[in-house]
């Protein structure tokens, strides 16, 4: 992998594959980089250089206790000033709530897709203090707990899908992730309502959702655009579930640029 440094000291670690414009791909919650390798390669195959990241306290990026959403923001500006100084950007669930902030903060992005981000617009919102309780778990040694937490009040998942994860063999590489919740559980909160600032960005935006997601997301991704009203929302069939589909995707994004 190679790496850069954020604002804060920090390291941040990327993988690049295939030649041509840059996508890097920010992801959602619990990713890291490896977990983008589908997209990736589905985007070098269409001629892009796919970049994709590990957030801070993910995989073999570096972390500080107390990161904030900025820190997240200036971490993707260090990875897109490592891979040419301005780039396109994917980002998917958290990573497109990272991502739009990035774009309202001036961060160099030529066109940004945006891909079921979690906004709430003010309906439904977790507890003001999760991020807080996410941190006080893990301070506690109690971080399989800070996972479940998270799952069940941040994302919502069902109680019996939730159940089904901690027995199973990924539950332990989740509980490695643990204080990247706390992260993602800060950033959403601070933007649950895109900003002004983030509903105007200059530059081309695409809000990507699949036919079947989760409600809350087909409802944040069809507000979203029409809040945009420079956005375009394309509904993309093969993705479903919140995961996108690596070829649809990359397709789309292709099409655009």
């Amino acid at each position: 992998m190679d790496t850069t440094t954020s604002a804060d000291g920090i390291t941040i670690a990327f993988e690049k594959i295939g030649d041509g414009p840059p996508v890097v791909v920010v992801g959602g919650a619990f990713s890291e980089a490896a977990d983008g390798a589908g997209i990736a390669s589905a985007l070098a195959d269409a001629g892009f250089r796919a970049v994709t990241v590990d957030r801070r306290g993910r995989g073999s990026s570096g972390d500080r206790r107390g990161s904030t959403p900025d820190d997240e923001v200036a971490d993707l500006a260090a990875v897109i000033d490592a891979v040419g100084g301005q780039a396109i950007v994917l980002g998917h669930s958290s990573g497109a709530v990272l991502a739009l902030s990035a774009a309202a903060r001036g961060v160099p992005i030529t066109a940004l897709f945006v891909s079921e981000p979690p906004f709430r617009f003010g309906v439904g919102e977790p507890d003001p203090r999760l991020a807080e309780r996410l941190q006080e778990l893990i301070d506690s040694g109690q971080p399989d707990d800070a996972v479940v937490t998270f799952q069940l009040e941040g994302v919502e998942l069902p109680r019996g899908m939730v159940d089904q994860i901690r027995q199973s063999d990924l539950f332990p590489h989740l509980v490695g992730l643990a204080q990247s919740t706390v992260y993602d559980a800060r950033l959403t909160a601070a933007v649950s309502t895109p900003t002004p600032e983030m509903l105007s960005v200059a530059l081309p935006v695409t809000i990507l959702r699949g036919e079947q997601t989760f409600p809350m997301l087909i409802r944040a991704a069809d507000r979203l655009a029409e809040e945009m009203a420079a956005a375009d929302l394309v509904i993309v069939p093969e993705s479903v579930m919140h995961r996108p589909d690596p070829v649809a995707t990359a397709r789309v994004i292709a099409e655009r640029i």
